[in-house]
């Protein structure tokens, strides 16, 4: 190349930079003349032959550009859905459409400017990784602007209809979902009382949600598809985790893991079925859904006291404890704080006491879906969450200052790398900890348990690795198969006149439960769980449910802590601590295997891969108790899989208006033929 080249090469760079950087000037400071000059750069800057070949160091200094535009505007973006979801309006729901318009049309500015530099030229692969990432902009790549302003509406009013929805238990009480109708399934044995509040939540939320969910489906699939990239919206959200094989992966470990839930299932079956009575069982085998302690049936920690292995065996009631210890909100997150900075990680920023919304105010409507936020700016990181003295919300507490110990992992990383290694990555982050927390070895520590039980304590060994299984093994048929459904609607497998069918096909045939009430395709209790109205990819919390266990179990080894891997906690151990940072640190900076490898390297559970093992090595002796004591009672394994019971199973519906019709109708039918007999015979 001669030096005149070389040269013409450099100037245009300059150029074209100096015209990015007017170019994301507010439009609204800009003189006249900066217009002129702004026009006149990027005509230059284009008129030469294309594609645009800029050097690595060109490259440096417009990322190094973008990362200050990047950040800033999405602090902009972040704190207008924060006054959106902490005071829900008009307004603050214009104001967050408004933002994320602002958000998409930046977005789209810079995957362009991106584009112009040649990644066959670029030999850092940093560098190419950065520039690749600016360039995949999602629904932003998407020109009609209209459309996208119709998409943020849809989901600010979907999201705006699920968190001020009351679920109605009669014709004079309506109730919100928390804490009321949250703590109804929690807590009350009534099974009219559950009935009532899991099928008002669904009538108030889902039903109304509906309307505006294939809408919302259809304009995400043709903004997403634009670019020719990707098939549908379902391919993008699993493009995160940077694997042609993602799908059939997970499927696979969902198989491995399949015999432990179908052994706990058989059991809770069993011992509900003794306290609800039998009648409430089909014969397919399916647990009604909303028996199990949680309004969707994800996690059934809250009925322990009916299901215990050994009853009589003393056990801790953590949301006693709190309340009777006189603990306060902020000494919950305060306990939080003293476990990760007790292992070597971060202390919460003053910001974060000082911004963040912990309980629900009295005054307004927000969304109490507990969350984490990361505002970009490297020192303002919140929660949101209308937090309760309860053993859940304690746990909640610890998942989401999880997230933000991840954010200020990463902080100091460009701003395109401040994320998980894949999604999944930072809700295990944000659930890992629980690993050691809800050991007795740890409440006990904490002064919210008396007494540990002891090596030769099998009985109470059991009761605590049933009452973890309540959560952590209960839930993974629900983390599964949430994506599987918005996978096929995406995908247009399922259509809108079948959303609710296909909904329940996937409950009945993953996690053994039916619906309590009728329920048809009139009705969309997809729309009840706030990540479908949300927009939350959901495969996450499964990827996070395997992988956690395999950190734990990584942690464990790294800090020579010895015994059963359930009853290890890593509560002060700055060796696990910074074995753990070192992963999280890295952000997405690299493939997340690469992330795997680093916290598991060295230890007996080395990989680049996900892995069920260290999950069933945790659950071991509980699996074997669970074989033992089901072939003992001859229960049988699983349920009907191509038959899940609903609205024409007389069990269930002995009082519908179906059944009332069909029932009158024989009786007249039995009633005429006895006439006629009578006249035959006379």
């Amino acid at each position: 190349m001669s030096k005149i080249t070389r040269m013409l090469r450099l100037t245009r760079s300059a150029i074209f930079l100096l015209g990015i950087r007017i170019y994301n000037t507010d439009s609204a400071k800009m003189s006249m003349w900066s217009h002129l000059i702004l026009g006149t750069l990027l005509l230059v800057s284009t008129s030469w032959s294309q594609p645009l070949v800029l050097d690595e160091a060109a490259a440096i200094t417009y990322l190094e550009e973008y990362d200050r535009l990047a950040a800033d505007m999405s602090y902009q973006y972040a704190e207008a859905a924060w006054k959106y979801e902490t005071n829900i309006t008009e307004e603050t729901l214009a104001n967050m459409t408004e933002w994320s318009l602002k958000r998409s049309d930046f977005n789209y500015r810079e995957a362009k400017n991106a584009s112009r530099f040649d990644l066959s030229k670029i030999n850092n692969q940093n560098i190419s990784r950065l520039l690749r990432k600016v360039m995949d902009i999602g629904t932003a790549a998407f020109p009609d602007t209209v459309k996208l302003e119709k998409i943020s509406d849809l989901e600010g009013e979907m999201t705006s209809i699920y968190s001020r929805a009351r679920g109605c238990l009669n014709t004079t009480t309506c109730l919100p979902l928390e804490p009321d109708l949250v703590d109804i399934i929690a807590n009350s044995r009534n099974y009219a009382e559950l009935t009532a509040a899991w099928k008002g939540w669904r009538d108030a939320s889902g039903r109304n949600i509906k309307k505006l969910y294939p809408e919302y489906v259809s304009l995400l699939n043709e903004a997403i598809t634009f670019e020719g990239k990707y098939k549908d919206m379902g391919d993008y959200y699993r493009s995160s985790y940077e694997s042609p094989t993602f799908e059939n992966d997970v499927k696979a470990l969902f198989l491995e893991l399949a015999p432990l839930y179908e052994n706990l299932h058989a059991y809770v079956r069993r011992r509900l079925k003794e306290h609800y009575g039998a009648d409430k069982f089909p014969s397919t085998g399916h647990i009604p859904a909303h028996i199990l302690g949680n309004m969707w049936a994800q996690d059934w920690t809250n009925i322990y006291d009916l299901v215990a292995p050994y009853p009589d065996k003393r056990t801790v009631d953590i949301t006693k404890a709190l309340i009777d210890q006189n603990y306060t909100i902020i000494r919950m997150y305060k306990v939080a704080e003293d476990f990760f900075s007790s292992i070597g990680l971060y202390k919460m920023p003053h910001l974060f006491w000082e911004k963040s919304l912990l309980v629900k105010p009295v005054n307004r409507e927000v969304v109490c879906h507990a969350s984490a936020w990361d505002f970009s700016n490297k020192r303002d990181f919140r929660i949101k969450q209308c937090t309760a003295l309860t053993e859940e919300h304690l746990l909640t507490v610890h998942h989401e200052m999880g997230h933000i110990i991840y954010y200020l992992a990463y902080k100091d990383l460009p701003y395109l790398y401040r994320e998980g290694a894949n999604p999944g990555f930072h809700e295990g982050m944000a659930d890992i900890v629980t690993l050691s927390f809800q050991t007795p070895e740890h409440m006990k520590k904490i002064g919210l348990l008396d007494a540990i039980p002891g090596q030769n304590d099998t009985e109470g060994d059991i009761n605590f690795l049933f009452r973890m299984a309540l959560s952590k093994a209960a839930f993974l048929p629900f983390g599964y198969l949430v994506d599987q459904w918005r996978w096929s609607v995406f995908r247009g497998e399922t259509k809108p006149e079948r959303y609710n069918e296909k909904w329940w096909d996937l409950r009945c045939d993953f996690q053994g439960i039916y619906p309590p009430v009728e329920r048809s395709n009139a009705d969309f209790d997809p729309g009840a769980k706030y990540h479908i109205p949300g927009g939350t990819p959901y495969i996450s919390y499964f990827v996070s449910f395997v992988a956690q266990f395999q950190w734990h179990k990584a942690l464990c080894k790294v800090a020579n802590i010895a015994g059963p891997l359930h009853r290890c906690d890593i509560y002060s151990n700055t060796i696990a601590g910074a074995r753990l940072n070192d992963m999280l640190k890295m952000g997405s900076s690299r493939p997340w295997g690469e992330a795997m490898l680093k916290i598991t390297s060295g230890t007996s559970g080395q990989t680049d891969k996900l892995s069920v093992a260290p999950l069933l090595e945790y659950f071991d002796p509980l699996i074997k108790w669970l074989q033992e004591n089901n072939k003992k009672y001859n229960e049988i394994l699983g349920w009907d899989k191509k038959n899940c019971p609903n609205f024409l199973s007389p069990h269930i519906l002995s009082g519908s208006p179906r059944v009332q019709n069909i029932t009158f109708i024989l009786t007249m039918m039995s009633a005429l033929f006895s006439i006629a007999i009578s006249i035959i015979e006379n």
